[in-house]
């Protein structure tokens, strides 16, 4: 993380026992300070309540608006809405916290900075998957080479052994047949045997 932004730090110790409300509007200069950021620009409002108390600090993060972040399918950049509410625990002690949402200071310590918190918000609303809402928003020009190169041309081809609309008799296929195709696992084939072939057997002979 790059030099700290004054705007996110909030100096609690000067601060009444009770709630106090901060405002943050996230733009693209926010981002500046993080190194390979998932997320490069947004319009984005946080609103922050810390009731302050006589040994901890509870601050309730609210954030809405929209982050621009690169799309899953044509790498193009891609705006994207999010909505969300978080709380974190501030207490003062010196053990280490395994919780994610509470956050030990120093009792010594007279600020908070914010900044990475509401980064990591931002960055957990994000859906599992990002892309442009219609295929036709994408970069065209990576979509052709996409389809062109990371479609497997033989799904195609997969089908052609075996028509699933061809009718097939079970009475062409009956155990004396199991029986011979064994005795033949171990001897010449027979060029001029022209029983039919299941196509069931076929799939799984072609399996091994």
């Amino acid at each position: 993380m790059k030099k700290t932004n004054r705007e996110f730090v909030i100096p609690f110790v000067g601060l009444k026992q009770g709630s106090h409300e901060f405002n943050f509007r996230i733009q693209k200069p926010f981002f500046d300070a993080f190194e390979n950021t998932l997320i490069n620009d947004s319009d984005l409002e946080v609103e922050l309540i810390l009731e302050k108390k006589e040994t901890m600090m509870v601050a309730n993060f609210d954030l809405s608006g929209d982050v621009t972040t690169t799309c899953d399918r044509c790498d193009d950049p891609v705006s994207v809405p999010i909505d969300g509410r978080f709380r974190i625990v501030y207490k003062f002690g010196f053990e280490q916290s395994e919780d994610e949402n509470l956050i030990v200071l120093h009792p010594e310590a007279y600020e908070i900075n914010v900044q990475n918190q509401i980064y990591e918000f931002m960055v957990v609303l994000l859906p599992s998957r990002v892309t442009h809402e219609v295929e036709e928003d994408c970069n065209q020009e990576v979509m052709e080479t996409y389809r062109q190169f990371i479609v497997n041309p033989g799904d195609e081809d997969e089908d052609e052994w075996f028509d699933e609309n061809e009718e097939w008799d079970d009475e062409d296929w009956d155990d004396d047949d199991i029986e011979d195709e064994d005795d033949d696992s171990t001897g010449d084939d027979d060029p001029d045997d022209n029983r039919p072939i299941d196509p069931r057997w076929a799939a799984l002979k072609n399996l091994n």
